[in-house]
């Protein structure tokens, strides 16, 4: 495939994205293509060492942020003929309390995962804690009484264990969940992209 036909490709898989981005990202693989040639790469070589178009396509449009993208499908989508404003004004209590309800329901959940994180983040800093004063408190009283002393050591060690347990276990959690949100925010984002085609 030769730089032109790369670029038309790359072109029409990203219409649906704001011009001005496409514009730069379209710039930047043919400065990226022209450098190849210039190292000695034949064209078509050059297109086969950036990679397959999807790929491309797919980390553009995960670049580009959801406000700009929506933003983009408004203004391409602005002509309104007059009966479908009138329908949009009818239907305005309809729509407008379930947008609201819409975006509430999102939001709690965005906030109950993040909420559920944090608070296993609280457990292993309190389990943290507590294995910090179980081992000093278990010294102190092992002076006073040993056997009590030895327990109390034993329980912040376990404690230690507990959050170094915990620790690896929410590094995963809070992972995952960041994940979780960025594959949700790009579907929205893709099928938003995509509604026009």
């Amino acid at each position: 495939m030769t730089k032109n036909e790369f670029i038309f490709k790359l072109k029409s898989k990203l219409s649906n994205l704001p011009k001005e981005e496409v514009d730069e990202r379209i710039n930047f693989y043919i400065e990226m293509i022209d450098d190849r040639v210039e190292e000695g790469f034949t064209e078509e070589q050059a297109v086969v060492d950036i990679g397959p178009i999807d790929n491309i396509a797919e980390q553009i449009v995960s670049d580009i942020p959801l406000f700009k993208a929506l933003k983009s499908k408004i203004k391409r989508n602005r002509a309104v003929k007059g009966w479908s404003l009138a329908l949009l004004i009818i239907g305005s209590p309809v729509w407008f309390s379930l947008l609201i309800s819409a975006f509430a329901v999102v939001l709690s959940l965005y906030v109950s995962l993040w909420a559920v994180v944090i608070s296993l983040w609280a457990v292993v800093v309190s389990l943290a804690v507590s294995s910090g004063f179980g081992v000093v408190f278990g010294i102190v009283h092992a002076f006073k009484n040993f056997t009590v002393g030895l327990c109390y050591i034993g329980l912040g060690i376990a404690c230690i264990g507990l959050t170094i347990f915990f620790y690896y276990g929410c590094l995963k959690i809070t992972k995952w969940s960041a994940i979780l949100i960025k594959k949700i925010v790009l579907s929205v984002k893709k099928k938003s992209i995509k509604g026009d085609e």
